[in-house]
């Protein structure tokens, strides 16, 4: 079977106990993504940067696709935690890299005025995969094998 989409366990979580996403129902739009392990998301305060929740899961897909990760409905009323980037984009060539083999993390605040713990199973978010769509005038020439790093390394 050729592989089209899906996840795998990242490097280094493959003994962890980790969960694949899951989509909750027949149509629900966004695969659920658990907590990899138990986390303390400090209440913000200006000028911090936002805390990584690890997955421990990588996402493959075709040429023209994306995994956006977005917010649970629920985390901002119930946890007070929101997507410090609002929506997180996953590109086809983050799978693998050298850096962090494509691991999957949520950047978030924790916008109340306590800490916020964050166990391990816990439901943080949930990622749908998307196709896109390129200009006519599009000179995008680097080719995926130079990405090196993970997180914001695009512009590297």
């Amino acid at each position: 079977m050729d592989k089209v989409r899906g996840f795998e366990i990242a490097k280094g979580w493959e003994d962890k106990n980790i969960h694949l996403p899951r989509r909750s129902t027949t149509y629900s739009a966004g695969y659920d993504f658990e907590a990899a392990e138990d986390i303390i998301i400090p209440s913000f305060k200006p000028g911090m940067a936002p805390t990584l929740i690890k997955t421990g899961i990588k996402a493959y897909m075709q040429d023209d696709e994306m995994l956006c990760l977005y917010n649970r409905s629920s985390n901002p009323k119930k946890k007070g935690i929101v997507l410090a980037n609002s929506v997180g984009i996953i590109d086809k060539d983050y799978y693998g890299n050298e850096e962090n083999d494509g691991h999957i993390m949520f950047a978030v605040w924790n916008f109340k005025d306590e800490d916020i713990k964050v166990e391990k199973g816990e439901r943080i978010g949930q990622g749908i995969f998307q196709k896109y769509l390129v200009t006519d005038d599009d000179a995008s020439t680097a080719k995926s094998s130079i990405r090196g790093g993970g997180f914001g390394s695009t512009n590297k």
